[in-house]
């Protein structure tokens, strides 16, 4: 099912962090948004070593990482929930897991990546954020990951951006997810046939799409999708396959 999301209206100067919180419908407290400043802040420091994203200044970072990392979790901005397990699949540079990791506060995050440099500063930075005791990094393939003990089916959320084609992302997520836990996908453009595309792919991995959900980002910054697959029970063993078989031979 294709939900639409209306983006709600939005300031003229959006890249002014207080209009993206008014687009939210949600505000950082002050603790949460010197944590943001200093992400950002962490993030220049790592560049001059690193080449971890070029997306660090301006709206480049409060619009193209922070807003689009939290757009899709409004519900859950609004209304604390119970203490959640997410798990972000090649979070590169730390996004979105560390901007949720600031904004939900009772949330547990465990955040993969397969490039061991990048994961080494994704741990650093969260350990100087003091998120480190509710911040995980692995550094491994998203099929371990969802092979290994620690991981599969251990998550409420799992979620990826901008990873791989969304059959290929899905067999990643799936095997991470409790019966009836949930992925997310942080997708550009979506069309009727990626739609009929990963309504197979979640077929054999024993999940449904749920929903996608559209928002056109601030400042002419492009349009963007949600897609929410919901686990319907265990994903069969034989997911994920092998170490680039997903990406080879992908689902649907």
């Amino acid at each position: 099912m294709n939900v639409p999301l209306d983006p709600p209206s939005l300031a003229a100067d959006a890249g002014d962090p207080a209009a993206l919180w008014a687009a939210l419908g949600w505000r950082p407290d002050a603790e949460q948004l010197g944590a943001l400043e200093a992400l950002q802040q962490e993030l220049r420091q790592w560049n001059a070593r690193l080449n971890l994203t070029r997306l660090v200044e301006g709206d480049d970072y409060w619009i193209a990482q922070v807003f689009d990392s939290l757009w899709p979790w409004r519900s859950l901005l609004h209304s604390p929930a119970a203490p959640l397990k997410l798990v972000d699949v090649g979070t590169g540079g730390g996004f979105p897991g560390l901007v949720l990791a600031i904004a939900l506060p009772q949330a547990r995050l465990t955040l993969v990546d397969s490039v061991g440099r990048k994961a080494a500063a994704v741990q650093a930075m969260a350990a100087s954020l003091g998120l480190g005791e509710r911040v995980v990094v692995r550094c491994e393939r998203a099929e371990l990951s969802g092979r290994s003990r620690d991981c599969r089916g251990r998550f409420d959320w799992a979620l990826a951006r901008a990873v791989a084609a969304a059959p290929v992302v899905a067999e990643y997520l799936v095997p991470l997810l409790r019966p009836g836990g949930q992925a997310l996908l942080y997708r550009g453009q979506w069309s009727a046939a990626d739609q009929q595309a990963m309504e197979r792919a979640v077929l054999p991995l024993r999940a449904e799409l749920r929903r996608v959900e559209r928002q056109e980002l601030p400042s002419g910054r492009g349009v963007r999708h949600a897609v929410v697959v919901a686990a319907a029970g265990l994903c069969p063993q034989l997911y994920p396959r092998p170490v680039g078989v997903p990406a080879k031979l992908p689902l649907g």
